[in-house]
């Protein structure tokens, strides 16, 4: 059995990689991975040099991790606080939005890094707020109507309501009109169903010009679609005494039930609906799979509802770790069957959610799956002396390994994180601290 010792040895080497790779120029920045020769692709900071989901920003939350750990060294001090510097500095003029490179991320970036800021970022969403959402202007004019809203968790609406519902949690003035702002955003955009309330990627007012195809696509999981905005109604209404959220966000959980699979005690929703022929009907991840759509339901459970479809919102988590842990992950089945590690759509991802499982409840079955999908890192890593990164797989490519990532959400910082917590949870119990973030702190003890 993999010790503890291994876990946390392979998580500092993993971090030690990360740490190599940050670069100083009007602040620290890294690159998004690095080239087959070891050097990075572009030679300078990438666009999204700030963000959460593969920039800087996103080294706050492996700050975050390893601050449970042991002290900071000066080298990650400063990292810290040149991050918060660089964060800060860009709030009054951004007009990036999302909870993966923009004013929700930082957000999060600021409140793992324990600074301040949060405040002006809040009241900069708030400044670029219309009556119906926000501009995405990287959709473009055609097919997307002009000023085309989104709703989802990552880039769109709910995202700004999951931001702001972690700002109120944090007393952060300004909060609370912001989130109620988002909320009603995403009420006026509700579609009912036969079965409950539909929320799209994008609403299909804005849709007339685009082709039927792409239309009607629908992708129900955590990231573009309905589980994640249901859950940043359901932890709004809970946390702003808003039962009308609370009941849109179950209107939707009964909805999202009838996509799904539910035989054998699991359930599962298709990644896409329809489906592709270039892409397998379901996958297992944090953002298309039910890993990230069993947060739904420790949401609904957060906000005191007691039944979906028949069932509890915890009948319903369970049935979504049930079929993780029977699909065959973290195993590569055939080509193109789990060939990520990462956190957003890889090995680390659904490793946070079963300690978190594990930590709130205490089924051992949850801790043991946590170190299978924790040795498969192990036994994938690619080692370097002290140093470790992780390099996926491409099967369509004539070399199918991809260049090392490097951030958090798919490279060997969120990874390094991983391993730290489980380290850190093997050695002290399920009582050990678990680091909250605005889209888990529900999801913890």
């Amino acid at each position: 059995m993999t010790t503890a010792e291994t876990y946390a040895d392979l998580g500092e080497a993993a971090w030690r990689w990360v740490l190599d790779q940050v670069s100083w120029d009007d602040g620290p920045w890294i690159p998004v991975s690095l080239g087959f020769d070891g050097r990075a692709h572009d030679g300078g900071p990438p666009e999204d040099r700030d963000g959460m989901h593969s920039g800087v920003g996103g080294l706050a939350h492996v700050l975050a991790e390893v601050r449970e750990t042991r002290e900071w060294t000066a080298e990650e001090q400063a990292l810290a606080d040149g991050i918060v510097e660089r964060v800060r500095r860009g709030l009054p003029t951004t007009e990036v939005y999302s909870y993966f490179d923009g004013l929700v991320s930082d957000i999060g970036v600021l409140s793992a890094l324990e600074a301040d800021g949060a405040e002006e970022a809040v009241a900069r969403l708030a400044e670029l707020a219309t009556d119906d959402g926000w501009e995405q202007p990287w959709l473009e004019s055609p097919p997307f109507a002009p000023h085309t809203r989104i709703n989802d968790v990552t880039l769109g609406t709910a995202g700004n309501l999951l931001g702001a519902v972690w700002a109120h949690r944090q007393g952060v003035p300004g909060a609370d009109a912001l989130a109620a702002r988002a909320a009603g955003i995403l009420l006026a955009e509700a579609e009912p169903t036969e079965a409950g309330t539909n929320w799209r990627f994008f609403p299909r007012r804005f849709a007339d010009d685009v082709p039927p195809e792409r239309r009607d696509r629908q992708m129900p999981n955590w990231s573009h679609g309905l589980a994640g905005i249901a859950a940043s109604l359901a932890v709004a209404g809970s946390e702003l005494g808003r039962p009308d959220l609370v009941e849109a966000a179950r209107s939707g959980a009964e909805h999202l039930v009838t996509l799904g699979d539910a035989s054998d005690g699991g359930f599962v929703v298709p990644h896409v609906i329809p489906s592709q022929a270039d892409m397998d009907e379901v996958t297992w991840t944090w953002c298309h799979g039910p890993t990230g759509t069993s947060l739904l339901f420790t949401a609904l459970e957060h906000a005191g509802v007691g039944s979906v479809a028949g069932e509890t919102p915890a009948q319903w988590h369970r049935r979504c770790l049930r079929s993780i842990r029977t699909s065959g992950v973290p195993a590569r089945l055939r080509p193109g069957f789990w060939d990520n590690d990462g956190r957003c759509c890889g090995t680390a991802g659904v490793g946070e959610v079963f300690l978190d499982a594990w930590q709130r409840l205490g089924v051992e079955d949850d801790l043991a799956f946590a170190q299978v999908l924790g040795d498969a890192l192990v036994e994938r890593a690619v080692v370097d002396s002290d140093r470790a990164c992780w390099r996926f797989t491409e099967h369509r490519n004539d070399d199918p390994l991809l260049p090392p990532g490097v951030g958090w959400m798919q490279g060997a910082a969120g990874i390094a994180a991983y391993l730290l917590r489980l380290a850190r949870v093997l050695r002290e119990g399920r009582t050990t601290p678990a680091v909250a973030r605005l889209d888990t702190w529900w999801n913890l003890p």
